[in-house]
């Protein structure tokens, strides 16, 4: 059994395109910056995104093609906010945790997307798609979409999502056939944690 995952490795990753290189290289950069507290992390992220926006489509991920197109809009809208100084020229966004409110908030933001997600990839693999897996690429795209919002405004928290991401991902992208794609998600399951502890000492 573990012979046969680690042959299904090495071939998946000869098969790999030079472009998801790219995107997991841009990737693994994205999330060092974040946990860096610099700015880079969002013009590097959209590279990444970008790349797998085409990537997820073809690999009949629409969850996860629709967590990259919000991905690239989030990181135009994260990029502005981590941008903005006040009169005296110091950043206005901290890093901070989530108060009792904004966990109740982002748990239903949670659960809004993942049910319409699942939803809509359930009818998805009956009629168009039957290669989707509904319930793990909507745990994935939902729990993204969770993370990213709360990291464009600097949220302890966000690491926990992308955690869950992570987690969900690694699976996913290796069924689908992706393992470069997968052992990057690896990666940035311990980068995500790494993040974590970094911010908890920064948030204020």
């Amino acid at each position: 059994m573990e012979h046969s995952i680690w042959q299904q490795f090495i071939d998946g990753l000869v098969q790999t395109r030079w472009y998801e290189f790219v995107a997991v290289l841009a990737g693994i950069a994205s999330v060092w910056f974040s946990s860096r507290e610099n700015i880079l992390v969002y013009p590097v992220g959209l590279i990444n995104t970008l790349i797998y926006i085409f990537i997820s489509i073809n690999g009949h991920l629409y969850g996860e093609a629709s967590v990259n197109l919000y991905y690239s809009i989030m990181s135009i809208y994260g990029w502005i906010l981590w941008s903005k100084r006040d009169e005296q020229q110091h950043y206005t966004i901290h890093i901070s945790f989530s108060s009792s409110r904004e966990w109740v908030q982002q748990l239903a933001f949670f659960g809004l997307f993942y049910g319409f997600i699942y939803a809509a990839l359930t009818w998805l693999k009956q009629e168009f798609a039957p290669e989707a897996i509904p319930w793990a690429d909507a745990l994935a795209s939902a729990s993204a979409y969770t993370g990213m919002w709360l990291m464009a405004r600097k949220k302890v928290e966000s690491w926990y999502w992308w955690i869950i991401t992570n987690v969900a991902s690694i699976p996913l992208y290796f069924i689908k056939g992706y393992v470069f794609t997968s052992f990057q998600f690896i990666v940035l399951l311990g980068m995500a944690v790494a993040g974590l502890v970094a911010w908890k000492r920064k948030a204020v």
